[in-house]
Parts: structure tokens; C-alpha cells; sequence
């Protein structure tokens, strides 16, 4: 399938009104869709399901389902083709209420946090702009500059329509093989990929750490640690550790223990969340929630230098599940964005800084429009 059939395809959907998810895993160059040619709503019961799964950041929320049935995929889009200016076009409005509210947040949660309420909380803010450009062109600005990212575009119309770009990895499962990750903190790319790091940061990355590895050491087995890392995600830098075992119970169970996750939500998970309900004045429905391949099965044929001809026709079938959380993502809503932007807040938070990085963050898709 070439280029132009691909996107072309995406668009006759789009305009049809039906449901469709394409998207690009870290580091790869096949663009793959998966399209349902009715606009039903189908729900994730079990998580037995096969599909794209779209979940909300609220555990109490229902997962949305994409059916794998028709998939196609463009095996190497020419990132090229995308010719574009590095800044945004887009009007932010400046609204100093906006910042004001946001730093009485923080400066609350700081409070909390001092009288143990909880250790860690994640705030955020939504930024609405006026749009104008097709959304499969920002699609196509997202694979061309964030090649490290999930990136996808995801629409059903009962739902709406979100694009996004994110780092950060839920669960990625071979078989019963997983890796997940804790990723926190964050500061600005200047040129060096191996930056000092603060007692903020590193505090909130053991936070994150600590919790993945408390809520699952129960439902996995073979559970390791990885080292702590320093990745770049676009123009942002983040702490990273992998987080690797063996699924022992069901996959429902495991994601329930997960999500949120203290980088997302905070630590502990039920009075982080109530603060978050308490103090951001909107939803952020499937923000900070998780999105990807749910039961996807592929076939390997086995080497063919082997002799025997009944092990060359043996083919090997394999289960994955790679699911990320939906950071650094908009919603389409009509001729407007809505851009979902946030940072933890621990104890050592300083108001003024936690603003910024807002801002920082905002320029994954701010940068694209």
C-alpha cells in the first residue's frame, strides 16, 4: 500500500464517521490502522478481548475496544514528505487566572503533602486552542517528529477524536513475559543526554518505582528492577527505570493494580486521586489514561535451514499486549484543542517550577499545530 492510499483510506473513514485507531510504536517505522466499519461501541469486560484498547484515567470508567478484524499498515512512511515549521502557528491565549489557579493547586497539594495526606499528587491543566488543519496532517507531523513515541490518532464517534505522542509504557507483554516502567521527572533537553538531576526528581521517581513494585510483587512472578536511566522524549528529558517478571494472574487483575499509576495520579492512589477530582476544575476522561494493542496475535514461520520439512511449516504464535499511557496527547473538539498538560508535585515542589513545566510539556503538541 503506498503512501497516499494509506492516509487516503484514513480519511474516507474519518469522513464516514467510523471508528479507526492508527498509530506507530517507539522506534518503528511501519504505521499501522485497525478500522471498524460500524459505529458501535464495543467495551473491554475481561481483557480476554483482541483489539486497540482506549482507557480512561479513571479505573472507574469503561475501556472503549477497537476490534482487531480490518488492519492494514504502511510498512515505511517517508517522514520526508512532512514539511513543516518547528513552531507552533497556534494563539495560546495568555490568561494570568489560569496560572494563578494552577499554583494555588500546588501550593495546596504541598500543604497536603506536608500534613500526610498523601506523598506525591500529579496536577494538571487543559490549554484550548483554535485549530484549523486537517488532523491526519498534525498524524503525520507527530511520526515525523517524535520518532521515539507512541504516536497515534484515535477516533470513534461516540467518544471523539485524540492524537497523541507518549513516552511512557503501561505494559508490554510477550506471552507471559512483561515489562512495564516507572517513568518521573522531568526538565528541558539543553544538549546533554546525561543531566544533573535534583532531589525533587529523583524522590519522585523512587515514589513511582517503590509503588510499581509493591503492587504487583504479589501478582507476578520473576519480578526485577532494572537500572535507573535518563531518556529524551522530544525537547523533554525524564528518569526511567524497567521494570521486568513473569505474569502469573490474569492480565484485568495486573492493570487494575497498575493504573494510575503515582505518575499520573500519586501515592498513595486513593486520596492522590480524590485531591486530583477535588482541585482540577474539568475531566480529563481518557487523558492520562492507556491506550494500545490488547491480545494481538502474530505468526512467525520457524528457519527454514532446518531439514526437516514438518518444522518448516510450523509456524509459532505469539500473544503481545503493548499498552502506553496517554501522555502528551489533544482532543478535537469542533474547530478547537484541547491539550492535556501536567507534573507531580512531591514535597520539595516549587510552585513557580512545577508551572513551567506545564508549559515545557505543552510544546510536544503545541509544536506540531
Amino acid at each position: 500500500m503506498t503512501t497516499t492510499n494509506f492516509f487516503s483510506k484514513i480519511e474516507e473513514h474519518l469522513e464516514r464517521k467510523l471508528p479507526l485507531v492508527a498509530y506507530r510504536k517507539p522506534k518503528e517505522t511501519i504505521v499501522n490502522c485497525i478500522t471498524q466499519n460500524d459505529d458501535q461501541l464495543h467495551l473491554v469486560r475481561d481483557f480476554t478481548e483482541s483489539g486497540f484498547v482506549f482507557a480512561p484515567f479513571s479505573s472507574k470508567g469503561e475501556v472503549v475496544l477497537i476490534p482487531s478484524g480490518d488492519f492494514f499498515h504502511l510498512p515505511d512512511f517517508d517522514l520526508d514528505q512532512v514539511v513543516f515549521k518547528g513552531e507552533s502557528t497556534s494563539t495560546v491565549p495568555q490568561m494570568p487566572s489560569v496560572k494563578e489557579n494552577y499554583l494555588q493547586s500546588v501550593r495546596k497539594a504541598i500543604k497536603e503533602i506536608d500534613n500526610d495526606r498523601f506523598h506525591k499528587v500529579v496536577l494538571s491543566r487543559s490549554i484550548e486552542i483554535e485549530i484549523g488543519t486537517s488532523p491526519i496532517e498534525w498524524f503525520k507531523r507527530l511520526l515525523k517528529t517524535y520518532t521515539n513515541a507512541f504516536c497515534y490518532l484515535w477516533y470513534h464517534p461516540q467518544v471523539g477524536l485524540w492524537l497523541g505522542a507518549t513516552p511512557e509504557i503501561l505494559l508490554s507483554t510477550i506471552n507471559d513475559r512483561f515489562t512495564t516502567m516507572s517513568l518521573a521527572g522531568t526538565q528541558t533537553f539543553k544538549g546533554d543526554l546525561n543531566p544533573k538531576w535534583g532531589h525533587k526528581e529523583i524522590d519522585e521517581q523512587k515514589l513511582v518505582t517503590k509503588f510499581i513494585l509493591e503492587a504487583l510483587k504479589e501478582k507476578v512472578g520473576y519480578l526485577e528492577e532494572g537500572n535507573l536511566e535518563t531518556i529524551k522524549a522530544g525537547n523533554l528529558m525524564h528518569l526511567r527505570t524497567k521494570i521486568t517478571g513473569k505474569l502469573k494472574d490474569n492480565l484485568k487483575e495486573v492493570l487494575k493494580a497498575l493504573h494510575p499509576t503515582p505518575a499520573v495520579g500519586g501515592l498513595p492512589k486513593e486520596p492522590a486521586v480524590r485531591f486530583i477530582q477535588e482541585q482540577e476544575n474539568y475531566n480529563r476522561e481518557f487523558y492520562t489514561g492507556y491506550l494500545g494493542e490488547l491480545n494481538l496475535r502474530t505468526s512467525r514461520q520457524r528457519s527454514a535451514r532446518t531439514n526437516n520439512q514438518e518444522n518448516q511449516a510450523y509456524r509459532c504464535i505469539t500473544k503481545k499486549n503493548n499498552l502506553f499511557v496517554n501522555l502528551r496527547c489533544m482532543q478535537l473538539k469542533d474547530s478547537k484543542a484541547l491539550i492535556y498538560v501536567g507534573g507531580g508535585i512531591t514535597k520539595n515542589s516549587v510552585p513557580e517550577r512545577e508551572w513551567e513545566e506545564t508549559v515545557a510539556k505543552s510544546k510536544t503538541i503545541l509544536s506540531i499545530l
